[in-house]
């Protein structure tokens, strides 16, 4: 589910129309169809904690198949008096009056996408406890002057998953690797069924899991499970099994993997990649069991997701060739870089060509590339006399050629050499050249 961007600024008058339905809706009568969502259950931080879990879902609420109309309608929130020791309201909005226990909105227009969504907030009471909880009235009003009402269970404290970062290396091409999931909930309250996105990246499913669709969005190659029946408490850990098992590529080099996890009955969260509909796999179904002391063992990824690297165990031989260049002082030559990956790995974008022209000559062009339509800027960075230029994808058998234009001058000789880019050596990623010999050629003038 995504939100509106922070750039959104229509009214807040907003209400769905024609919004997906969360997880424990009410519906009631209403003008034609008309039914009232809410979520089921919203957890909420302790009294006094500020700090916010990444990828929280929102407090959202949505109407369905409404009538539109320009007569504003009334929402109300109540907080029941056996739930006030547990949550009170939050308002953020004017278009929103009340108090910590009762709240009315005026809201219109029903062509907007959704109403809440952090400017109407349930939050703990003053002296709540982690596990305390209540449950909110909402009603709203529809043209006719129905209502619909739904409920929501507030929830204090949260439920906050974590998944263990795995880095494998040295794999051999084209090999089955086993990837371990362990999920531990770094929360409050328990963790009360799991959700997970597998999605292999640039290696491939060697099973497809009975109880994981596999959406078309993501052309069948990811998956989205869920497991319902897991329970992890506070501080505890669980592990997927069996392994989830992938096939790592014969060339790509680095091949990365994502996993994503949260707890069912909170939510993906808005900027979760979770996507609906897609067939179930025909393979075994991932089940949970205790986490053992040997899988807390490593590192976690500070989200709920982690993305990493499966590291093949073999590298790639680029390569540059020496160029000459016949003229006179005054002429204009066109030089042509070539950059050759000759296998047998694909480092992907782990490389770049530098060049320095030969003292005394001019480069009169340079590579350029598109920054807008019909506008073009410089590709590679100048520095000193010099060219950086990032040699980008090159696929083994694959070759790249970077051309400059040299207005030239007496005999001399340049130096054109490959290196590891600085973007790739920032992220871990470098080529172990199996033949670094031909990382470095002249460029001559005679």
């Amino acid at each position: 589910m995504t939100l509106p961007a922070p750039s959104w600024r229509r009214s807040a008058r907003s209400v769905l129309c024609g919004a997906l339905l969360l997880g424990g809706l009410v519906a009631c009568d209403g003008d034609e169809d008309a039914s009232l969502s809410a979520p089921g259950v919203f957890y909420v931080r302790p009294y006094g904690d500020t700090s916010r879990p990444s990828n929280k879902t929102v407090f959202q609420l949505g109407v369905k198949n409404g009538a539109r109309t320009t007569t504003p309608r009334r929402l109300t929130i109540d907080v029941p008096r056996d739930a006030q020791d547990a949550v009170r309201l939050r308002i953020m909005i004017e278009d929103c009056k009340g108090s910590a226990t009762h709240v009315t909105c005026e809201v219109q227009d029903m062509s907007g996408d959704w109403y809440g969504g952090g400017h109407l907030v349930p939050v703990a009471a003053k002296g709540s406890a982690v596990g305390d909880s209540g449950v909110l009235r909402i009603t709203y009003t529809t043209a006719d002057g129905k209502e619909l009402t739904a409920r929501t269970r507030v929830v204090v404290g949260e439920p906050v998953v974590r998944v263990r970062a795995t880095t494998f290396e040295d794999v051999p091409p084209g090999s089955d690797v086993a990837v371990p999931v362990v999920v531990r909930n770094a929360g409050e309250v328990p963790v009360k069924g799991l959700g997970l996105l597998l999605d292999p990246g640039d290696l491939e499913f060697r099973q497809r899991y009975a109880n994981c669709r596999y959406p078309t969005q993501m052309n069948g190659r990811a998956a989205v499970c869920r497991l319902p029946e897991v329970r992890i408490d506070p501080g505890q850990a669980v592990v997927i099994r069996p392994p989830v098992r992938l096939r790592a590529s014969r060339t790509r080099m680095y091949g990365a993997y994502t996993r994503q996890v949260w707890a069912l009955d909170a939510g993906a969260g808005p900027h979760s990649v979770a996507l609906e509909g897609g067939d179930f796999g025909d393979g075994p179904v991932l089940e949970a069991s205790p986490a053992r002391p040997a899988d807390l063992k490593g590192t976690w990824a500070s989200g709920d997701s982690a993305s990493e690297n499966v590291r093949l165990g073999t590298g790639a031989d680029f390569g540059v060739i020496a160029v000459v260049l016949p003229g006179s002082s005054g002429d204009k030559r066109v030089l042509r870089l070539v950059v050759r990956n000759n296998g047998p790995g694909d480092p992907g974008r782990s490389t770049r060509l530098e060049f320095t022209p030969p003292v005394g000559s001019g480069v009169l062009e340079q590579p350029m590339y598109e920054v807008d339509d019909g506008e073009y800027g410089p590709y590679c960075e100048s520095k000193d006399f010099a060219y950086a230029c990032d040699v980008d994808e090159l696929g083994p058998g694959k070759s790249r050629t970077f051309e400059f234009v040299l207005r030239l001058d007496k005999p001399g000789k340049g130096l054109v050499r490959l290196e590891d880019s600085e973007s790739a050596t920032a992220s871990g990623v470098f080529n172990p050249d199996p033949d670094p010999h031909n990382n470095t050629a002249s460029v001559s003038i005679r």
